[in-house]
């Protein structure tokens, strides 16, 4: 049975509604307010969640990107976290993700460069996953080499995260380390059955799904493995994490992609959260099931991209 904390961080999450003096949530359709959501993302983190103490943030331009690096307090960029924004593909930024990103980098030790990529419905795919790929370009022309890079995204960043490797596989680019992916979205045409079973108890509004798959879609096909990698051919990849909640809509595009993924030979290890929350480790430290989850993560990255947490005080990039 989860926790005490877990139940009452999950209960307040859940009727969050109430809190506005609304009865219910509200569902999704063509009508919600894209930019209210936006806005109502950063105000909530902003409440939540601070940036810890000793993790410092420098702004860079990556040709049209914004990003920021979140850097360890060794102030080392090598090794580094990719990170993949989540947010459904039409919200997410470097405001609403420092804060959590940046426990990842404090318990880690392993400082991240958090990329805005670009946003639907004004930029569909290919957009977003064309932004990923041009940001771990410029990491590997910063001679940071492939074997000390890992890919990091949580909801639909998780997606993107394994999308861009589908990506740059078919390219032909050097795959980096590893893949960390927290509640990943990874079918967009939304067949498995827990978008089903699961629809009473996942703190995602109703159909919110559905709208953000049409926006992100356009007028591609939503099985190209590119926009829904569970219908890749997922041979050649590099080490994976895949963590689920029991209690998300999203739980089953996480197991079903790590069976098929173990199937084709990839070294998967899959979290699996029994009654928890969407994306449940990045609410570290509120409860216990959400502290070990994220420390467990933490050993994966540490054991896939080692890092060295003496002070650098040599110019990087």
């Amino acid at each position: 049975m989860p926790s005490f904390q877990c139940r009452m961080m999950y209960f307040m999450m859940r009727n969050r509604h109430l809190f506005r003096l609304r009865l219910k949530q509200e569902a999704w359709d063509e009508h919600t307010s894209i930019p209210d959501f936006r806005r109502e993302c950063e105000q909530l983190s902003s409440r939540m969640s601070a940036v810890p103490q000793g993790v410092t943030i420098e702004p860079v331009t990556i040709e049209h990107l914004y990003a920021e690096w979140l850097l360890s307090p060794a102030g080392r960029k090598d090794p580094v976290i990719l990170y993949a924004i989540g947010g459904g593909y039409v919200s997410g930024s470097c405001q609403d993700h420092r804060g959590f990103v940046g426990k990842l980098v404090g318990a880690s030790g392993v400082s991240v460069l958090l990329v805005e990529h670009r946003l639907a419905p004004e930029h569909p795919f290919p957009a977003p996953l064309e932004d990923l790929v041009t940001a771990y370009r410029w990491l590997l022309k910063q001679d940071i080499p492939p074997a000390r890079i890992m890919i990091v995204g949580e909801s639909a960043g998780g997606g993107l995260c394994l999308a861009t490797l589908l990506a740059l596989r078919d390219h032909g680019i050097p795959l980096p380390a590893a893949g960390v992916a927290i509640s990943p979205w990874t079918d967009l045409t939304l067949s498995s059955d827990s978008y089903h079973r699961n629809a009473k108890v996942c703190l995602s509004p109703p159909n919110m799904a559905a709208v953000c798959s049409r926006y992100y879609v356009g007028d591609h096909d939503p099985r190209h493995p590119w926009i829904s990698p569970l219908h890749g051919d997922l041979h050649g990849l590099p080490p994976l994490f895949i963590s689920a909640g029991g209690h998300d809509t999203l739980c089953d595009d996480a197991t079903r992609f790590a069976g098929k993924a173990k199937a084709a030979g990839i070294d998967v290890t899959l979290q699996f959260g029994d009654g928890m929350c969407h994306c449940y480790p990045l609410l570290s430290p509120l409860f216990p099931e959400a502290k070990q989850a994220m420390d467990e993560i933490c050993a994966f990255i540490r054991s896939h991209i080692p890092v060295d947490t003496r002070p650098d005080h040599a110019s990087s990039p």
